[in-house]
């Protein structure tokens, strides 16, 4: 008898194994098919024109936070996230984090492995604009802090996750082991001067590492463009008996174009605008502002400038508080062009996630010799710059590419331990290259 109660007892338990393991397993299908449906994009993305000036940095309550990139370390995550909504009324907004692979495809984690709390936050935090042309309404979220480092996207919708209104790409990060820059030229040489090479070593110590090359994955990211990522290089040697990777590339093609230093246009002040800005069309609200013309530097030497790696600065020098007293305008740019190029033009930045869109595409003006692209805009300071797609002509043939350039590179070094079974930010490192 007692051996028939225990058999019944493990057959429960089993079953209730059972239920929970496929109740999770349903539960991850259902969410999966749900962003599967409404396109949800693993990347930096507006889905909604009345949403603008998304940012996503970290707050330390320092002037220059804005210029970071949005990662954090996993022992003091304080990302911050602001946008604008064009709406006279405040929405039903809700955040929800997803963990990534390294590779930035949805892990199999599910949201209570990574958080401990549920994965679903309300945002309170807003402010009605105030003193400008038109009304818009301002939010501000604290991005609540998760258990493990690694990818993660940030999506916000309204009422449910079937209307997304952006998504974001996030890094926390451990310090688990050391990424220094390796000054020695040896594995550095090339001959094509666009491209900009350096090297780094990654030391891993004591932390047990079966078989590196296949478990350690490595990211770079230029100035924060997600459109310019070098995914998963491979370690030029492995130094096991110093607990060492190197990195020492000479293919160019694993290697990255320096590209030029960032234009930029200043309207911080509608009533004295700065730099590049030209004619500002005062009679009509939203103002019209055209920015100076601008003309092609692909066939230039190298010039130096300072810039912030293409970010944007919102500021209102005229009467203060930016995020809600910061007017909107319609700003115009043209690029003087004899003739079409061989391929489609685009205006590109942080302010815009760098993406090729309608929004950012040019349009050639045969009467003017002039591409032009009119953007909707939050008074500030801009960087921008302007890339060809084509099949015949190289992305930077605007701009030109010069290996004196200054930039700033993102190393991410994952590793994937087998519990939890996901690729965690173990390392991250920024390396300047060429800095002033």
């Amino acid at each position: 008898m007692k051996n028939l109660i225990f058999t019944s007892e493990n057959a429960c338990k089993e079953s209730e194994n059972f239920l929970v393991s496929f109740f999770i397993i349903v539960l991850c299908l259902t969410q999966t098919l749900v962003l599967a449906q409404n396109k949800l994009s693993f990347t930096d993305k507006v889905y909604e024109t009345q949403i603008k000036t998304v940012q996503l940095y970290p707050s330390a309550g320092n002037p220059q936070d804005i210029l970071q990139p949005s990662s954090a370390p996993v022992q003091q995550q304080n990302l911050l996230l602001e946008f604008d909504d064009f709406q006279d009324q405040r929405n039903n907004y809700y955040v929800k984090l997803i963990h990534c692979n390294y590779d930035w495809t949805q892990s199999t984690l599910a949201d209570l492995e990574f958080m401990d709390v549920y994965n679903e936050f309300p945002l309170n935090d807003y402010a009605l604009s105030g003193n400008t042309h038109e009304r818009y309404i301002h939010y501000r979220f604290q991005v609540p802090s998760v258990k493990y480092p690694g990818n993660y996207l940030l999506i916000a919708y309204r009422d449910d996750v079937q209307n997304l209104i952006l998504s974001k790409r996030m890094m926390i990060f451990d310090t688990q082991i050391g990424i220094s820059k390796d000054n020695q030229q040896i594995g550095v040489g090339t001959l094509n001067w666009q491209i900009q090479s350096f090297n780094f070593v990654i030391s891993y110590g004591d932390i047990q590492i079966i078989n590196p090359t296949e478990s350690v994955h490595v990211n770079i990211r230029q100035n924060q463009r997600w459109d310019y990522v070098k995914i998963n290089l491979p370690p030029s040697f492995v130094r096991d008996d110093q607990s060492q990777l190197e990195y020492r590339n000479t293919d160019d093609s694993k290697q990255f174009y320096g590209g030029s230093e960032f234009r930029f246009v200043d309207f911080r002040s509608l009533n004295a605008p700065g730099v590049n800005t030209g004619k500002m069309i005062r009679n009509l609200k939203p103002y019209e502002l055209y920015v100076l013309t601008d003309a092609s530097r692909g066939n230039e030497m190298y010039s130096q400038t300072k810039d912030n790696d293409g970010n944007f600065i919102i500021d209102n020098l005229d009467y203060g508080e930016p995020s809600i007293n910061g007017n909107y305008l319609y700003v115009n740019f043209s690029l003087k062009a004899d003739a079409p190029y061989d391929g489609d033009v685009y205006i590109i930045g942080k302010f815009n996630n760098y993406q090729r869109s309608n929004e950012n595409k040019m349009k050639y003006n045969a009467a003017t010799g002039l591409y032009e692209s009119r953007q909707y805009l939050k008074q500030g300071y801009y960087e921008y710059q302007y890339v060809v797609e084509s099949k015949t002509l190289k992305s930077f043939t605007i701009e030109g590419s010069h290996f004196e350039t200054q930039n700033t590179y993102e190393v991410a070094v994952y590793n994937r331990p087998f519990r939890p079974n996901a690729d965690l930010l173990i390392g991250y490192a920024l390396i300047q290259v060429n800095p002033r």
